[in-house]
């Protein structure tokens, strides 16, 4: 039996939607954008501005201490001045229940609440940032648990709190009900408001941000909804778009041929191979004394993660979706940026990470499918604004989470519109750290039948490294500071917390111009 269970795309897509009411008689009548807020500051014009990244972060304490506390503790230090904090999703672990938020997120991040001072008693679906905070959902953050594990977590309950200073599993009675929890506790949750209610509260949280236009007013401190799980802001002339890729991750359906049929066989092998590692690594965790109970919980999860992946790829045709609403909208929003004169410089976040140098990523049918659709979407923008790009970026950075490291990598000649680009990968702001492959910083792809040629280089990665005493865990997080400029100078400064020997020490890495 899994552990956790992910929803389908088209639920996850119709869930969503539900809950934001989306396109709603009331909603589309005043001419409101559901994807689109407003960032109420008086630095949302300023061209110089920093901002902070974070993700994968979202786990409970690991023998007494808190890696994402350490982390935040550090940003609080280094951070002053920035605008904002972007996460790359995985909010919260393991299957992100709202019976984790009060101590994998709130507790950790209270400086950045209104009444923070006082943790325990925010409620998870009322918080209000007085730092205004952007996240994106993780695969986490959309994960249910199968009642059979509800019930195991409960029963060892007494021993888990018993052992909570050497381990915990960070799960309850439940998972996230197809991510209504993340919607709840970040989303401008409208689904149950009687139609007067909604008109009073568009009325109150929605403005004019054109002249055709009204969109959700973010007010830190006041009112810090998302209008939706995927959006944009501007700040500083640059335009931030902030993705949901769970819906755009599914791998193609294997086709019908000797050839799909001899894949099929395979992917079949690999997970009876998984399943007995993960078999494997059960028995160790229960039986030595002397192991390290957070690398079984890691080796555990990792080896679930490739088994959800190995299942996508597997799965019927009915099942392999894509969020074509999603990636026309960003394709849409894209060309509407580089035509207007106000727009500087392009952002994209998202969760899975199309370029990555982590053990197990690469390879994985999400990673190519996450990459194959955001190239379609980047091909179609070069082919309508190309003039306007003239061999600059068509986007100047892409940040993402999944991956537990903080990395920074550069494409070279992939033959699509996503070459020469900047990539960031900051997903080591707590949960368990992942070491990079062993076939070293490139990465190479067949495309079409050619030969196999490098796409892009690793020029940094921060991950687990080292063995036994010697073992490193680096956790992470980011901050970029962007000049003014058209295009902008981007500036990536690496934030390091570092658990050594049991002992804790901070580094701040070298900058990264970019």
């Amino acid at each position: 039996m899994q552990f956790v269970s992910d929803p389908s795309i088209s639920l996850k897509i119709s869930e969503m939607k539900k809950r934001v009411c989306w396109q709603h008689p009331l909603v589309s009548g005043q001419n409101i954008n559901q994807t689109r807020l407003v960032l109420d500051t008086e630095e949302s014009d300023a061209q110089d501005f920093s901002f902070l990244v974070i993700g994968d972060s979202g786990t409970g304490q690991y023998r007494g201490d808190s890696p994402q506390r350490r982390v935040m503790e550090f940003l609080l230090e280094q951070g002053d001045g920035s605008s904002f904090a972007l996460h790359t999703g995985d909010v919260v672990y393991l299957v992100g229940s709202n019976e984790q938020y009060s101590e994998n997120f709130i507790d950790p991040y209270r400086e950045w609440l209104v009444g923070g001072h006082q943790p325990d008693n925010i409620a998870y679906d009322q918080m209000v940032f007085q730092f205004p905070f952007f996240p994106v959902p993780g695969n986490h953050d959309y994960y249910d648990l199968p009642w059979f594990w509800g019930l195991l977590s409960q029963v060892t309950l007494p021993l888990r709190k018993l052992f909570q200073r050497q381990f915990d599993l960070d799960v309850g009675w439940h998972g996230s009900h197809k991510g209504e929890v993340y919607a709840k506790a970040f989303l401008d949750y409208l689904q149950g408001l009687s139609d007067s209610e909604l008109e009073r509260h568009l009325d109150t949280h929605y403005a004019s941000c054109s002249q055709s236009e009204r969109c959700l007013r973010y007010r830190p401190g006041q009112f810090t909804r998302l209008p939706n799980r995927y959006y944009q802001f501007r700040q500083g002339g640059i335009d931030f778009f902030a993705l949901d890729s769970n819906t755009f991750n599914a791998p193609q359906a294997l086709p019908d041929t000797e050839a799909g049929q001899f894949l099929r066989q395979q992917l079949l092998r690999s997970r009876r191979d998984l399943m007995q590692q993960k078999t494997e690594a059960l028995r160790a965790a229960v039986e030595t004394t002397d192991l390290d109970l957070e690398d079984a919980y890691s080796k555990v999860e990792q080896i679930e993660e490739q088994i959800l992946d190995i299942d996508k790829q597997l799965t019927n045709d009915s099942e392999s979706i894509v969020d074509i609403e999603q990636l026309t909208w960003l394709k849409r929003q894209l060309i509407a940026s580089w035509r207007d004169p106000n727009a500087r410089g392009r952002i994209l976040f998202f969760h899975h990470p199309p370029y990555v140098t982590e053990a197990t990523k690469w390879y994985q049918g999400q990673t190519l499918a996450v990459r194959q659709n955001l190239r379609w979407v980047l091909n179609e923008v070069q082919h309508e604004v190309g003039n306007l790009i003239q061999g600059g970026s068509i986007v100047d950075l892409v940040i993402n989470g999944h991956a537990h490291c903080l990395e920074y990598l550069k494409t070279g000649d992939t033959g699509h519109a996503d070459a020469h680009l900047n990539w960031v990968v900051c997903g080591g702001s707590g949960f368990s750290l992942r070491r990079q492959r062993s076939e070293g910083p490139e990465l190479r792809e067949k495309q079409d039948g050619e030969s196999e040629r490098t796409v892009a280089r690793s020029h940094l990665y921060i991950g687990r490294y080292g063995h036994g005493s010697q073992k490193h865990r680096p956790y992470s997080g980011l901050r970029i500071d962007v000049k003014a400029g058209s295009p902008p100078k981007i500036i990536l400064r690496p934030l390091v917390v570092e658990r050594f020997q049991h002992q804790w020490q901070n580094h701040v890495l070298d900058a990264i111009e970019i």
